[in-house]
C-alpha cells in the first residue's frame, strides 16, 4: 500500500502573493550590488561629483563616454540605483517637472566619490570592488558544496575552500595581486571613515588616556587623527609587514610591524575594529 503523499500549508492569497515578491526580490537582488559595482567601475559618483553634484541622463552619457544607443539601460541603471538609496533623483526647487531627468549624489555615493582630497573623504569604492568581485561572488556560489564537505581539522572558510587562500594574507597577493590590494585599500577606507565622528562624539573616552595600540591601523591615519584631536596621546600602530613598509615616517605615530594575534605592543589600552 502506497505510503500517504506529505501534505503542505497553503498560504493565504495575500501570503502567496507577498511570497512570491519576496523570492524575487531575494532572487535578484544581487543585479543591485553588480549595479552598484557598474556604477563604479564606470566612475558615475565621480561624474556627478564634477557636474556639482547633479546632472542629467545626456550630461552623464557624454561625461563617460558612453554610446548613445546605452542611453535607455544607463537610465534603467540609474532609477534601480535611485531606488535602492545609492543615489536620489531630481534637483532643487528651481528646475521643473518638464526638464531632462536628474540625478544626484546622496550621503552614501558621496563616499564613492573618487580623486577627491578632503578631511574626512575616504573613498569606499576599493570596499565595494573588492567585495563584489568575482573571487568574492565565486566562494558564495559554492557554498553548497562547502557545506557538503567533511573536512578534518580546522574547517577552512569558502573563500579559502575556493582558492586555496585567505584574505588579509600575503597569499591573498599570490591568487591576485589587483585583489589583495583592493581588499588593503578598501579595509583602509572602511576603518579611517568614521574616526572624525568617534572625536567629536566620543571625545571624552580619550582623557587621561597616555597611550594607545591600534591595532591593524594600517598607514596611521586613525592613529593621526587622534594624536591630533589628543597629544598628549602616544599612539602605537600594530600592522602586518607588509603594510608598515609602506608606512609614512612621520614621526607622529611609532609603527610596529607583527601579528596582533602574536604579541601586541605594550599600552593603556589597544584599539580593535571590525
Amino acid at each position: 500500500m502506497a505510503g500517504q503523499a506529505p501534505t503542505i500549508q497553503v498560504p493565504t492569497d495575500a501570503e502567496l502573493l507577498q511570497a512570491q515578491a519576496d523570492l524575487w526580490r531575494h532572487s535578484l537582488y544581487y543585479l543591485t550590488s553588480m549595479g552598484l559595482r557598474c556604477a563604479i567601475k564606470l566612475g558615475i559618483p565621480t561624474a556627478i561629483h564634477n557636474f556639482g553634484g547633479v546632472t542629467s541622463l545626456p550630461d552623464l552619457m557624454a561625461a563617460l563616454s558612453l554610446p548613445a544607443s546605452k542611453q535607455p539601460f544607463l537610465g534603467r541603471l540609474m532609477r534601480v540605483l535611485v531606488t535602492s538609496g545609492v543615489f536620489a533623483a531630481g534637483g532643487d526647487n528651481s528646475h521643473s517637472e518638464a526638464e531632462a531627468e536628474l540625478f544626484r549624489l546622496n550621503p552614501l555615493s558621496r563616499i564613492l566619490v573618487d580623486g577627491v582630497v578632503a578631511d574626512e573623504h575616504h573613498s569606499q569604492t576599493s570596499f565595494v570592488l573588492a567585495a563584489t568581485s568575482p573571487f568574492y561572488t565565486e566562494a558564495a556560489l559554492g557554498l553548497a558544496d562547502w557545506f557538503r564537505k567533511d573536512i578534518a581539522g580546522p574547517v577552512p572558510s569558502p573563500f579559502e575552500d575556493v582558492h586555496g587562500a585567505s584574505l588579509f594574507h600575503e597569499s591573498t597577493a599570490l591568487l591576485d595581486q589587483e585583489l589583495d590590494e583592493l581588499v588593503t585599500e578598501g579595509l583602509a577606507a572602511h576603518d579611517n571613515l568614521g574616526i572624525g565622528t568617534i572625536m567629536r562624539e566620543c571625545h571624552d573616552l580619550f582623557k587621561g588616556l597616555e597611550s594607545l595600540t591600534d591595532c591593524c591601523g594600517g598607514d596611521g591615519t586613525t592613529a593621526r587623527a587622534i594624536t591630533k584631536a589628543h597629544p598628549h596621546v602616544k599612539c602605537t600602530v600594530l600592522d602586518l609587514p607588509k603594510v608598515i613598509d609602506k608606512a609614512p615616517s612621520d614621526g607622529i605615530v611609532n609603527y610596529v610591524a607583527g601579528d596582533l594575534f602574536h604579541s601586541v605592543p605594550k599600552s593603556q589600552a589597544v584599539m580593535l575594529k571590525l
